[in-house]
């Protein structure tokens, strides 16, 4: 069995957890001007997922236990779904139907729909499941279907040479390239001791100028607001940043950082970032989730000014891109932060700066153009997700993109408040980069739109649960405890998570409990439920077991 990557395996845990939604979901959606040959485009979309096995691989699970399994190409054929859709009625249209979840089990991660407006106008919707494909993948996805589409236009067969490597490949050499980390000259080893040190006393939660207390079930939707800095903005906050060494994106951290601290969230800011991760170039040709997730700590204190957080930013980073192998999902299991569902571990503010490639949207006889879709998905408190522009002499042109707050945590008010917030503390810090943290002004968020902190203040911890009665299953229960977690004595009021439990032990246990208890616990359960007397608890009240799926990679 093929096992799934690190960052794979978050991800299926998430759509275990939280129950299939379409915040993974990545919509592309193009409009095509001109004689499009329907049959052409869709030989060209089997061409794609036969070339690339990411696209034709489906997830299933074994003993609590996930693996790939990879389809032959003639099991994998992508439907291309025709509707009649014109007029403002598209934009709804094109919202629907990204949205629609994947069954990761049972379906391959890719869906092509076409909307037809006119005889010579269409809007082509590829939806990606980001457990295939991160945001590079756009890159050579688009290029293998224009090349795809011009040779089947001309009758003939696609001329690719074959991938020198698969995703499959790569999560293989994932593992090989980190070790074991019991070894300490292994980079495994290393790098997780470097990000222990580093991420220790790393606060749980930012203290965010939030409405009300984090809901126990996240409707992961979010508040979209849109930012523009203005291209002479952008210019400044480049000179300041070339000046001390930095990049755009430290700069941009740097605020980040800063508005947090004077939104309350104190001094000590974890700021999210992704990266590619493609570090070997045969990578880059895939299709593939490669992207790995950072955790920067972004250090505040002592009232500096914007040029000191910078050069903090500027050291911090460049220590941590040195240590950028170990995937986030991993650190997660090694540091088992508190789990609070709807609360992403060790941040909840995210920031990603667009400046890398953009896909070639070319198909042959057609104009072809971007058709935006305003996306909703949020999996953080707040996400800054912002793109470089240049002109044709690669001078900056501007920074554009959105602002994701979460709707359980902020009003639209609030929403709008702090992105505008971050966009007068840039235009303040690049006219003055000696500006000190207490000397910047951002818009007050009105104490009726922030309750959330307060009602933090006001929690209060629950005791222990009570005995529970004596059962045959109570043994059963937590006998399953001790085998998953390698703990011979198992307390029935004991955290499984304080036990050492992660995210695929969880889903072993409820593979454990569904084998021998004969029912189906959900995930979010767990984190509900976490020791053996709660857990008993709901044992009565659990569906029967649904049936197992069969194991095993076919044999190829």
């Amino acid at each position: 069995m093929i096992p799934l990557s690190f960052a794979q395996r978050r991800l299926w845990f998430l759509n275990e957890l939280e129950g299939v939604k379409a915040v993974y979901n990545t919509p592309l959606a193009l409009r095509l001007t001109g004689s499009l040959d329907r049959e052409a485009l869709q030989r060209a979309l089997c061409d794609l997922v036969a070339r690339h096995e990411s696209l034709r691989t489906v997830f299933r699970e074994s003993d609590g236990e996930p693996h790939q399994h990879i389809l032959e190409p003639a099991e994998a054929v992508p439907s291309l779904v025709v509707e009649d859709v014109r007029g403002p009625q598209v934009s709804d249209a094109l919202r629907q139907a990204y949205r629609v979840p994947f069954d990761l089990a049972e379906e391959i991660p890719l869906r092509a729909q076409l909307f037809e407006q006119g005889p010579d106008e269409h809007i082509l919707l590829i939806t990606l499941h980001h457990i295939a494909g991160d945001g590079w993948s756009m890159v050579p996805l688009w290029r293998d279907v224009s090349s795809a589409y011009t040779a089947r236009l001309k009758g003939e067969d696609v001329g690719w040479e074959e991938l020198p490597i698969q995703y499959a490949d790569y999560t293989l050499w994932q593992r090989e390239v980190l070790g074991d980390e019991s070894d300490p000259h292994s980079l495994g080893h290393k790098q997780l001791e470097y990000w222990k040190a580093k991420l220790d006393g790393i606060p749980e939660e930012l203290r965010l100028p939030t409405r009300g207390s984090r809901p126990a079930v996240a409707s992961r939707m979010g508040i979209p607001v849109e930012i523009e800095l203005a291209r002479s903005t952008h210019a400044r906050l480049a000179e300041v940043a070339g000046k001390n060494g930095s990049t755009v994106f430290m700069a941009l951290q740097a605020a980040v950082g800063a508005l947090m601290s004077k939104l309350g969230a104190g001094h000590d800011v974890p700021v999210g970032t992704a990266i590619a991760g493609r570090t070997d170039q045969a990578l880059h040709d895939l299709v593939g989730f490669f992207v790995n997730t950072l955790v920067l700590r972004t250090d505040t204190s002592g009232d500096p000014s914007f040029l000191e957080i910078l050069k903090r930013v500027r050291a911090a980073n460049l220590e941590a891109y040195e240590n950028q192998d170990l995937p986030f999902e991993r650190l997660v299991e090694a540091l088992n932060p508190p789990r609070v569902p709807g609360r992403h571990p060790l941040f909840q503010v995210m920031l990603t700066l667009q400046n890398n490639a953009e896909a070639d949207f070319r198909l042959d006889g057609l104009d072809v153009s971007v058709e935006e879709i305003e996306e909703r998905g949020a999996q953080f408190d707040i996400a800054f997700l912002l793109k470089e522009e240049h002109d044709e002499h690669g001078a900056p042109a501007g920074i554009r993109g959105t602002v994701l707050h979460s709707e359980d945590l902020f009003t639209p008010d609030a929403a709008r408040l702090i992105t505008e917030g971050f966009v007068a503390l840039i235009d303040q810090v690049v006219g003055d980069p000696q500006l000190r943290l207490d000397g910047i002004d951002i818009p007050e968020i009105p104490t009726a739109l922030r309750q959330g902190a307060e009602a933090a203040d006001s929690e209060v911890s629950t005791g222990e649960a009570p005995a529970a009665p004596y059962d045959e299953r109570l043994e059963v229960l937590r006998g399953i405890f001790s085998q998953v977690l390698g703990v011979e004595d198992v307390g029935l009021d004991e955290s499984f998570f304080a036990l050492g439990g992660h995210s695929l032990l969880v889903i072993r246990l409820i593979s454990r409990v569904r084998t021998a208890l004969g029912v189906e616990l959900d995930v979010a359960k767990i984190f509900e439920a976490p020791s053996v007397a709660e857990l008993y608890k709901c044992l009565d009240e659990a569906p029967p077991a649904r049936p197992s799926l069969g194991a095993g990679r076919r044999s190829r």
